[in-house]
């Protein structure tokens, strides 16, 4: 499936999306606008003046739910088109009679021709569930303008001509619902104005929030099964060396889309009508091509945009190779264990903070997870638990999100204590492969004394070497060239700006800070990609990310890490 992701027939989805909103804007236009005297002098004899102006909302409304569905229609979503498609045909009768309009039909009825012809691109199924979400918010808009207009109705009874029985009034609320006049005639116009406003309101709604619901993305429940969890494991244990990001694909949050060989996956959540990969796909690269054509092939099927958060440059490559635009999101810290010293200028901050928390008593453990005896471990859970900052756990690409899984027993575990022998401070690093580490947790006491992160940190390096560790990977810093650039010599205006910028939203998210805590250790600074279809799905794609991550409170929250209670046997 090479390139597949942007191979497109002469008139893509993206040019049918882009003509069916310029058709949109068309009717909102022509709504907008008045007709021609003399045509409205002979409507008027075939159509009463309130049915001439139902169609005229009608055409505006059919107009913006065309420039809505123009997004749908780019994803390939069936549903889309067949709304479209419904659209389209109403909308030439609408414009006959709002105003004789027939140039404007055509175009509508061009419109319908059009996307009759190219029915076969828009595959994409809904999600499960949004028909009948659908099908809820229509009734329950609907119901409520039909019972607020019979109440208004009732309210003015006294104000109605001649005796019209409740019969009537049902069928005058009824009609109002799609801006057709009713039987029911008032002492005073305003009166009927005021229910024909309160139903064509409530009916507009009805059909918009069911269109908003039926487009709704199908967003995947994760699902793993004891083999996949096997295979994925076998993979890691033989390719896992690859990528620092590995182990993380082994969150149970992730799902798994297999090459048809089986020597590669990729790991991916679906959050927003974005499936998120991140990380370089797991397995032989040889097999990568047929993950990755999968995964896409997945995501055209369901409407679904295809991004990959850090990839690492091969993973990069490859995806670029099927279609995916790639941009340097910001570098991994990555440290050498054979290099690291605490020798020389540079590293006077970390030495000396280490030496600091060394001589008020603190001492750090280093243990893999399985080498904890459960009450030792069951302290760590608690520990763990209560340094956590916030009810909200952070992470996604580089974060496991649970602690003390037996699964999880090649997880190496860094405990600080102080000179009272209380627990102080927690680091979990996971596996990469069978010489090195990857970090994923750091919890810390925050009355402990200025240094303990550096103190588990270095703890850890120095132990790298007796547990045939040569590499360590810490946190990864988002756009950390514009950090290191800025404060080099000759600097740009661009440059600057953006660091200024950079700066003011790291008061939200510590993306300065987070690049700072790295760069003392003098790391070797490795770029992660961020892999796209194309620009205008950046926006998207964002807040899909920051919300996988947990960065943005919005949608379902976020789960605090999951602590697994250890058992005594």
């Amino acid at each position: 499936m090479t390139a597949a992701w942007k191979s497109r027939p002469p008139l893509s989805r993206a040019a049918v999306a882009r003509l069916v909103q310029l058709a949109g804007l068309f009717d909102v236009v022509t709504a907008v606008f008045p007709e021609q005297r003399g045509r409205m002098a002979e409507l008027v004899e075939f159509m009463p003046a309130a049915g001439i102006l139902s169609a005229r909302a009608g055409t505006a409304a059919a107009g913006v739910l065309l420039v809505y569905l123009g997004n749908g229609l780019r994803r390939g979503k069936r549903r889309a088109w067949q709304l479209a498609v419904a659209l389209a045909g109403v909308g030439v009768a609408l414009h006959v009679l709002k105003g004789l309009d027939f140039d404007a039909a055509a175009v509508s009825g061009a419109l319908l021709l059009l996307l009759v012809a190219v029915r076969g691109r828009f595959r994409a199924v809904p999600g499960p569930r949004s028909r009948w979400r659908a099908v809820t918010a229509f009734t329950g808009f609907a119901a409520t303008g039909f019972v607020l207009g019979l109440a208004e109705i009732a309210i003015r009874a006294d104000r109605l001509v001649g005796a019209p029985g409740v019969r009537l009034w049902a069928q005058q609320s009824a009609l109002g619902l799609i801006g057709v006049t009713g039987p029911v005639r008032f002492a005073r116009p305003w009166a009927a104005d005021t229910v024909s406003l309160t139903t064509g309101t409530f009916g507009l709604l009805a059909v918009l929030a069911a269109a908003v619901l039926l487009l709704q993305t199908a967003e995947r429940r994760p699902s793993r099964t004891g083999e996949d969890e096997r295979r994925l494991r076998d993979l890691l244990a033989r390719y896992g060396g690859n990528d620092s990001l590995g182990y993380f694909a082994l969150r149970e949050d992730k799902a798994l889309l297999w090459a048809p060989s089986g020597s590669a996956a990729v790991a991916y959540r679906v959050v927003r009508g974005v499936s998120l990969a991140a990380g370089d796909p797991i397995g032989v690269e040889a097999a990568w091509p047929e993950a990755i054509g999968a995964w896409l092939a997945d995501c055209a099927a369901h409407g679904w945009t295809p991004a990959v958060l850090g990839c690492g440059r091969a993973g990069g490559t490859a995806y670029r190779r099927h279609g995916l635009d790639v941009i340097e999101l910001g570098d991994e810290a990555v440290l050498d264990v054979g290099a690291f010293t605490l020798q020389g200028r540079p590293m006077r901050g970390v030495r000396q903070a280490v030496g600091r928390m060394r001589r008020a008593g603190y001492t750090c453990r280093v243990a893999r997870q399985r080498d904890l005896v459960p009450d030792e471990l069951a302290a760590v859970l608690r520990a763990a638990e209560v340094f956590r900052d916030g009810n909200v756990e952070r992470g996604f690409s580089m974060a496991l999100s649970r602690l003390g899984d037996p699964r999880d027993g090649d997880c190496l575990l860094v405990l600080a204590h102080d000179g009272d022998g209380r627990l102080r401070g927690v680091l979990q690093f996971v596996p990469w492969g069978d010489d090195g580490l990857s970090l994923d947790l750091m919890r810390g006491d925050r009355s402990a004394g200025n240094g303990l992160t550096e103190l588990m940190v270095v703890t850890a390096v120095e132990a790298g070497p007796a547990l045939g560790v040569r590499r360590v990977s810490l946190n990864f810093a988002v756009l950390r060239s514009v950090f290191a650039r800025a404060e080099e010599l000759g600097a740009g205006p661009v440059l600057r700006l953006w660091h200024r910028l950079l700066r003011a939203l790291s008061r939200l998210w510590q993306i300065e800070s987070l690049y700072r805590a790295n760069a003392k250790y003098l790391p070797t600074w490795q770029p992660r990609y961020l892999c796209f279809p194309t620009a205008r799905d950046l926006p998207r794609i964002a807040v899909a990310a920051l919300t996988a991550e947990a960065f943005l409170p919005i949608g379902r929250a976020a789960a605090p890490i999951a602590v697994v209670e250890p058992v005594t046997v």
